[in-house]
């Protein structure tokens, strides 16, 4: 009995971690997805200031009811050597890129893995036609 609930407690626990590990990258492929979505909307109807049109913020709250934990993304426009092209009314041109970055905390469900915060962040670029 005593050398069954120490297996079980070793056991269990490398169980929960590779559950948590699995969510995790469930969870970073999704912010992964949301930042492609969310730059390639932005890059078709970029808005002034970027990211404010109506098609970006419907992607966004799309992304959201997937990924609660999502924070608003941050939006940038760079030109080809990667430098700020903002215009000064806040436009992004065609031919610069749009850089989209997404971050979202990460819960685990097994209690020792909480004292390690994570926080998952993916970024993607796109040209605006």
């Amino acid at each position: 009995m005593v050398e069954f609930a120490f297996a079980f407690v070793i056991f269990f626990g490398l169980l929960m971690g590779i559950l948590d590990l699995g969510r995790a990258v469930y969870q970073w492929n999704g912010v992964s997805q949301a930042a492609r979505e969310i730059a390639r909307a932005t890059s078709v109807h970029p808005g002034v200031p970027l990211g404010t049109s109506d098609e970006t913020a419907d992607v966004v709250d799309g992304q959201q009811d997937i990924f609660p934990d999502m924070r608003v993304p941050e939006f940038e426009c760079r030109d080809l050597s990667g430098a700020d092209a903002t215009t000064p009314t806040g436009a992004c041109l065609p031919g610069n890129f749009v850089n989209v970055r997404v971050t979202a905390d990460f819960e685990p469900v097994t209690p020792i893995f909480n004292l390690i915060p994570l926080t998952l962040t993916s970024s993607s670029s796109v040209q605006i036609p």
